[in-house]
This record gives C-alpha cells, structure tokens and sequence, in this order.
C-alpha cells in the first residue's frame, strides 16, 4: 500500500488536469502554460496565455528568458502525442519546476476551457501535418 501511496503521489507531483490549470490560472498563480509543439501547432490553437517552445528546441539559449520561479506546465495535442513529455523533461533539466497537462489540448477543449489562434481547418483532401 505504501508504494501505491507514493506512486500516486508521484503522479500529482508531476501532472495536473486541465480543471486545475484553469483554476490555478484563475487565481493568479505564478504559472504558465508551455505549449511543447511545433509552431504553427500552436499558432492554429493554443491554450490563452501559453507561451510556445518546441520541446525539440528547447536549450539554454531559448529559455534564458524565463522565469525560473514560475511553475510550466507542458502540453501536446493529447494523449497520442508525447510532445508535452519530452517538453517536460527538457524543461527539467533545464532547471524549471514542470508539470505535465494530462490530456493535453483535446482535453482543455473537452472540458470546455476556451482557446485562441487561427483553427487553420483542412481542405481539399491534404492530411493533417503532426505538430509534434
């Protein structure tokens, strides 16, 4: 039971829902949204108030500018991207305090929080592209 308390644990420490981000956000905590995918991911929609840095371009040199006092939290598309993952982990070794948004976008939007960009929509028949 002790290792289930502490894997749970774990897991709060390290992820957080759409519900609590909005209301963390709400409250006026010193906490920002990092949206971990490719540019015109985030600027087709993205949570209000996100920043954006690909976590395949996350360094010493793009992140200088944060403040390492703030809580990321990082998301992808959703559960079948691991964008947000690998944003978490970048950011951590980069020094920040992370969490991971369970869900990603999709679940932000399904739980019916608002979001802003462009919603480019896909015409003609062309796939979508992975902002991954």
């Amino acid at each position: 039971m002790n290792e289930q308390i502490k894997h749970y644990g774990n897991k709060l420490a390290f992820e957080m829902d759409p519900s609590d981000l909005f209301e963390a956000l709400n409250k006026g905590e010193k906490i920002i949204p990092l949206d971990a995918r490719k540019a015109f991911g985030y600027e087709a929609e993205h949570i209000p108030s996100a920043i954006n840095i690909p976590h395949r371009e996350m360094n010493l040199e793009t992140t200088q500018h944060l403040d390492k006092d703030v809580l990321y939290v990082t998301y992808c598309d959703g559960i079948g991207c691991n964008a947000s993952t690998k944003g978490a982990l970048n950011m951590t070794r980069l020094g920040f305090k992370v969490k991971e948004l369970i869900g990603g976008i999709e679940w932000w939007k399904f739980d019916g929080y608002a979001t802003e960009g462009t919603k480019v929509k896909t015409e003609n028949g062309q796939k979508n592209q992975c902002a991954c």
